[in-house]
């Protein structure tokens, strides 16, 4: 996987372009078996991509203060220090650690997803419409009302492997305050996912979960695309698939056929 190098991306920023020794590279590919890393979990937005993080060292100055003002440029820097406070020298953001003009790379990298966040031994979950200093208890649909009521971080659909998979969860306001960790907000967290408490706290090894369960967790979340509905799940069922954009409701389909392939649980046939 490929992964940042948090100390360079900081120096770029402290030192700047022009004090920067030896064009260090900003991302390095790694094996996440072996390597300690943070992973970085949140809303899409004004983000930097893979080329311009690599990019950022070339660029005119107008161009790379232009990128340097966008709000996902911040949120690098902010997870990078993060990432220093807790003692990592490595972190994961898709936005910006894969290639996406390649789809080989895209591909692997979807299909790789579920394990990176499940290797890796942190991850910061960035609540970008929590202002408040303390995690949301209670629905509030004049505040989150495009989302049933909760921070808008739990209706996606590829955060539900982002809130399961990893070893341990904290999540952050808007202003990168820490609220609260997954075995702390078990509770709340069970209320506004459905997920029990004990996968919360202890994963899901021993539980006994049904097709049908893990699949009623994802039912009300959405994705930009109709394919990613399925392409966000494979990891929480263990399967693997191409991907083929474009086939729309199809790619659900090919998802069920692979749990099918791989498990006698009959309860899938209710979806």
């Amino acid at each position: 996987m490929k992964l940042l190098n948090v100390e360079v991306v900081l120096n770029i920023r402290d030192k700047g372009i022009q004090q920067a020794r030896h064009k260090p590279e900003v991302i390095k590919v790694l094996d996440d078996t072996t390597t300690s890393y943070a992973i970085l979990s949140h809303r899409w937005g004004e983000e930097v991509d893979y080329e311009e993080m690599i990019g950022l060292m070339k660029m005119e100055e107008e161009e790379r203060e232009e990128v340097k003002q966008r709000h996902g440029y911040q949120k690098i820097i902010k997870s990078c220090e993060q990432a220093v406070k807790y003692g990592y020298k490595w972190l994961w953001i898709d936005t910006c650690c894969i290639d996406q003009r390649s789809s080989a790379e895209l591909s692997e990298a979807i299909n790789s997803m579920y394990q990176w966040y499940q290797n890796a031994q942190i991850c910061y979950v960035y609540l970008n419409d929590v202002g408040e200093s303390t995690f949301p208890t209670k629905k509030d649909a004049d505040k989150f009302d495009k989302s049933n009521g909760w921070p808008e971080w739990f209706a996606r659909g590829w955060t539900l492997q982002e809130l399961i998979a990893p070893k341990e969860v904290i999540f952050f306001n808007k202003n990168w305050v820490a609220i609260g960790n997954r075995r702390q907000l078990a509770s709340t967290l069970e209320t506004i996912t459905r997920i029990p408490r004990e996968v919360l706290t202890d994963g899901r090894d021993g539980k006994g979960l049904s097709v049908a369960q893990i699949m009623s967790w994802a039912a009300e979340r959405k994705t930009t695309r109709v394919e990613d509905r399925a392409y966000s799940l494979m990891g929480l069922f263990g399967v693997n698939m191409p991907m083929v954009y474009g086939e729309g409701k199809k790619a659900f389909q090919r998802l069920q056929l692979e749990i099918i392939r791989i498990s006698t649980d009959q309860s899938i046939f209710a979806w």
